[in-house]
């Protein structure tokens, strides 16, 4: 008689069962790696979690440590999600976390908030009535967009002083982050444009009908659609709850109120969320990030457990015990006061110059001295407010042949030949979309904004009518040789099997000519588009290439690459929002002088004063062994004159047994 054999069932379930800590043979000894603090935030698992995590306390260690062992107990990687502010951040916890146990660690979803709701939002474009491959607009794309529908309405023309693009783009964007309404912005931001209301909400509507129509989505078009799908769609609710049964964000300081929203959402049934920040290095409000999102995180979650992480091991215990007390006097605030076991050192040194030349020289002759004590110039940083501050310095650096990178200005796709050629991809990627057609036609020898608006209008039509293909237009005799040319070039390049670097091999023949007639730079500018075509060969899919450049977009041009004097070794001047999680040995913040530190404008708000305490507390937790603070006795400006100046407020109440006073005279 034959055997008989039963097959199993197998599950479709990509839901792995959380195994118990006594069930799993650990490969980590986590108890005696992690200080107690990082322990409890690892090994706990369930529920919500908010985790205080001072400045240089490890937080990234806590975190990829918590991704580790929740793979080790048996929890599916993909249904992990890391959130980060960049996708750098994630990729690299994740690459630690591999390295830990194994690659398992790599299938976890991480990522920014907008490459999720990206990658979720091509897959449920539908749902969203856009098609999946909708081009994404980066701010300077959706700047232009608005400049256009203003002058469509005729507000450049009629209004003097109708709000500019990146102001109308500002306004909209902070309406959208914040969750609020346009007059709630203009009232408590903008108030000189409150009598534009009316016409910046026609302005806004037209904009979301521009985009719409021509299948384009803005970074806040991203998080927003993704919520409302939360919000809305149960089905599509119960999928994300299916796929994400864990959700980790990371900076949770410098989220807005719609990524916070978006957080709640995520969580689902199980509310296993785990938030992770510092409450005091909350500095990006102007970008939409609203600090009350991790004060206010234990009333959104009653139950949640709260742990703070104090150890330090960046900074010695001078600088800490200097930077406790420039966070002590914080209103709102969770307690805290970070510790190391690493040396006292020295004390920080405040140093009061006769002016803003002496400041610069003090700079100048202490970076000497200590690159002669063997101190590398790429282990020291110059930190400011703001980037006009530096410019004194700057003339002292080059005097004394210094190399420096300054930190801050244009991204390398936000220069205008990059953003030619991404102009072209994304045309081969989405056809409709008109700003990219106004944009490379203009390149073209006798093509003004006005035919090309009427040749992108022929576009839309076509397309709009499904009898629209690159070669149609080239049996248009009415149009320009160059525009052959350009639809010739299009058609050739439109092949479905081409990688994006091998459209760029067809394209670049014919935009190289246009650069060099209309840059005297054009050589440094051929090199941005090798560097472009590098990028390029890393990708297979045009959609994935133009995706990321528009949400993780690379940063340096040849310009900052081969800037005059750069050497190998340089010294880093930077503001403190660029500074934000870096380190070095040795670090200089300068003009720390009250009406600039804080700014005078900030000291009338509560809550701006309160993030000008926490950016003074952000630039001098970036020292580890050396800390200078220095402020001009006597500035001088054009409309004031001479004037006497005092230090900063943050600065003049703390005692002195916490660190040096220095007087800079000249000899």
């Amino acid at each position: 008689m034959a055997k008989k054999y039963i097959l199993k069932r197998v599950s479709t379930e990509t839901e792995h069962k959380l195994k118990k800590p006594e069930e799993v043979h650990f490969k980590i000894d986590y108890k005696n790696i992690l200080n107690p603090a990082q322990y409890e935030a690892v090994t706990t698992t369930e529920g919500p979690v908010l985790v205080i995590a001072g400045a240089g306390t490890g937080k990234t260690q806590t975190l990829v440590y918590r991704v580790a062992r929740l793979v080790e107990m048996g929890v599916n990687p993909q249904s992990i999600l890391l959130l980060t502010f960049t996708r750098k951040a994630a990729q690299e916890m994740l690459r630690r976390a591999a390295a830990l146990i194994d690659s398992r660690c790599e299938k976890v979803s991480g990522g920014t908030f907008h490459s999720f709701a990206n990658m979720i939002l091509r897959k449920f474009a539908e749902k969203i009535g856009y098609p999946g491959n909708f081009t994404i607009l980066d701010q300077s794309d959706a700047e232009d967009v608005i400049n256009l529908i203003r002058t469509n309405l005729g507000f450049d023309k009629q209004r003097k002083r109708f709000p500019k693009k990146q102001t109308l783009y500002d306004i909209i964007s902070l309406a959208i982050n914040k969750q609020t309404t346009i007059e709630h912005i203009i009232a408590t931001h903008y108030p000189q444009f409150a009598e534009f209301i009316d016409d910046i909400k026609l302005l806004k509507d037209e904009y979301e009908k521009f985009k719409k129509k021509n299948a384009l989505l803005d970074y806040d078009d991203l998080l927003l659609k993704l919520k409302e799908l939360l919000e809305k769609d149960e089905n599509f609710r119960k999928y994300i709850h299916k796929n994400y049964k864990y959700i980790m964000v990371d900076e949770y300081q410098d989220t807005n109120k719609l990524q916070a929203e978006i957080v709640k959402l995520l969580g689902g049934a199980s509310r296993n969320i785990m938030v992770v920040g510092d409450d005091c290095q909350s500095i990006y409000s102007f970008r939409g990030a609203n600090f009350k999102n991790i004060i206010d995180f234990p009333k959104d979650f009653p139950d949640a457990k709260i742990i703070t992480i104090e150890e330090n091991y960046r900074s010695t215990q001078a600088i800490l015990n200097f930077t406790n007390q420039i966070i002590a006097s914080m209103i709102e605030k969770y307690p805290k006061r970070l510790y190391t076991r690493n040396e006292f050192g020295e004390l920080p040194s405040i140093i009061a110059a006769q002016n803003t030349t002496l400041e610069s020289k003090f700079v100048v002759d202490k970076i000497l001295e200590l690159r002669e004590e063997g101190i590398s110039l790429l282990d020291m940083a110059v930190l400011f407010r703001s980037g006009y501050i530096s410019y004194d310095l700057e003339i002292e650096l080059n005097k004394a042949g210094i190399p420096y990178k300054k930190f801050g200005g244009i991204r390398f796709i936000e220069t205008a030949h990059i953003k030619d050629l991404i102009s072209f991809l994304r045309i081969l990627n989405n056809p409709i979309d008109k700003i990219s057609w106004f944009r490379i036609l203009q390149l073209l020898s006798g093509i003004g904004p006005k035919k090309a608006r009427s040749i992108a209008d022929e576009i839309e039509e076509a397309v709009n009518r499904n009898k629209f293909n690159f070669n149609s237009f080239l049996r248009d005799k009415s149009l320009p040789e160059s525009v052959h040319q350009l639809f010739s070039v299009l058609s050739e390049a439109s092949g479905k099997s081409l990688s994006p670097s091998e459209r760029l091999n067809i394209i670049l023949p014919f935009y190289e000519p246009i650069l060099k007639e209309k840059y005297d730079d054009y050589q440094k500018r051929l090199k941005d588009l090798e560097i472009f075509q590098s990028i390029a060969d890393r990708y297979r899919s045009l959609n994935s290439f133009l995706d990321d450049l528009a949400l993780e977009p690379p940063t340096q041009s040849v310009y900052d690459i081969e800037s005059p004097g750069s050497e190998d070794e340089f010294l880093t001047l930077s503001t403190i929002h660029s500074a934000k999680g870096l380190e070095w040995h040795s670090v200089f913040v300068i003009g720390v002088v009250e009406g600039f530190f804080p700014n005078t404008r900030a000291s009338e708000s509560f809550e701006d004063l309160e993030e000008e305490r926490r950016l003074l507390y952000v630039a001098c937790t970036r020292a580890k062994r050396n800390l200078f603070i220095s402020y001009p006795l006597v500035m001088f400006s054009r409309i004031d004159g001479v004037t006497y100046s005092k230090k900063s407020r943050f600065i003049a109440p703390i005692e002195q047994e916490y660190y040096e006073e220095w007087v800079i005279n000249e000899e």
